[in-house]
């Protein structure tokens, strides 16, 4: 267990499924006073799905820090937040049950989560995702629990771990880096650096509704690529890489 004399720890901690369900990963970092990562940990799942994912991540957090200091914990995941926090009170009151009478999806992590946070101050915050110039605490999160989730391997601090890697799907001319779900290996890399060549973009379901670099909304659900001021409508992202001078 993570002990020491600080007031209040900084934390972000999420999950990954790469199919959903598929590859799974979990990971939790711990930032300095300067919000500088000093100390992650992540894991693998196996197949699981996001929501078990990021309810895992949540929970080695916590098994994993003082219960007697308080804690600051950064998600991206409003389904993990609100379950331990906004539903479970009357999921219990209900006999473990949803609103509509259905039994309430991963009880036995709800449960050993309310648990932990039994007789400690936690408090949760909410960050987007993806984001450029986002919280990076939940960006080193976010590209760990990726990488335990495709390498299925154990990694962090006290495995001497480097790092994770930025994401080298989101390329951007000029070589600069985006972040978001990293890739291993040599394929991925292939792939990526002929995506760049070409000029083409990855796409992905937006997890919230959000607003295009041009202007326009995207809903959630909605198919967004990274763009050079972060996600928006592809075909936004297509004309920004295709535009000279791009590569910020």
């Amino acid at each position: 267990m993570i002990c020491g004399m600080a007031e209040r720890v900084i934390a972000a901690c999420d999950g990954a499924s790469k199919g959903n369900p598929g590859p799974a990963g979990w990971a939790w970092v711990i930032a300095d006073g300067a919000e500088t990562p000093v100390r992650w940990e992540a894991g693998p799942l196996g197949t699981a799905t996001n929501n078990v994912a990021e309810l895992t991540a949540l929970e080695r957090l916590l098994t994993a820090t003082d219960p007697n200091v308080a804690l600051e914990v950064r998600m991206d995941s409003q389904y993990a937040m609100k379950a331990v926090t906004t539903w479970l009170p009357g999921w219990k009151r209900k006999g473990w049950k949803t609103a509509s009478g259905k039994p309430v999806a991963n009880q036995e992590l709800v449960a050993r989560i309310d648990a932990l946070l039994g007789g400690r101050s936690v408090e949760f915050r909410y960050v987007p995702a993806h984001q450029v110039d986002g919280d990076r605490l939940n960006d080193f999160a976010d590209r760990a629990a990726s990488q335990a989730a495709l390498a299925q391997r154990a990694a962090g601090t006290e495995h001497g771990s480097p790092q994770p890697p930025a994401a080298p799907d989101t390329v951007r001319s000029g070589g600069a880096r985006g972040t978001g779900s990293s890739r291993t290996g040599a394929a991925s890399r292939a792939g990526s650096e002929a995506a760049s060549k070409s000029g083409s973009r990855r796409t992905l379901n937006a997890k919230f509704p959000g607003r295009c670099r041009c202007g326009r909304s995207y809903a959630a659900g909605e198919s967004i690529a990274k763009n050079p001021d972060g996600w928006g409508h592809p075909a936004c992202a297509t004309t920004s890489a295709a535009a000279p001078g791009d590569g910020t």
